[in-house]
């Protein structure tokens, strides 16, 4: 139903910036909440920023002030700009959806929990050197 491509990872320094760029199929692109997940090696995958159909916005503790979700809903294309990029945010990023076009629900944030998103991309490896 819905396919999506992550492109745009590489090595950079600290301080550094990167844009990555998630593709997406399918005409219902405009009506679902998009977002960024990345997983650390060894670590569990977390939720880094999500984005609604409003669309409203939403990002991690770890990355607010720093990362810029957007959209261009013409392009089917979901993009995630990093500035200030730290060690810590090396990892491998995907954008996934739950096929839904909000990212809260009330007063709870089930964007950041990988558990019951339906469709994934294969992930670009963000590497940041010190």
């Amino acid at each position: 139903q819905v396919q999506m491509m992550e492109s745009g990872g590489g090595s950079v320094q600290a301080g550094g910036s990167l844009t990555l760029s998630c593709t997406v199929s399918g005409s219902t692109f405009g009506d679902l909440a998009m977002t960024w997940f990345r997983q650390v090696a060894g670590k569990e995958r977390e939720g880094v920023s999500c984005i609604s159909k409003i669309p409203a916005k939403y990002y991690s503790d770890d990355v607010k002030d720093r990362f810029t979700i957007t959209r261009d809903n013409a392009k089917n294309t979901l993009y995630l700009q990093m500035n200030d990029l730290r060690p810590e945010d090396t990892a491998i990023y995907y954008c996934a959806t739950r096929l839904s076009p909000t990212c809260i629900i009330r007063d709870r944030a089930p964007w950041r929990f990988p558990s019951d998103y339906n469709y994934w991309g294969q992930g670009t490896q963000v590497t940041v050197s010190s």
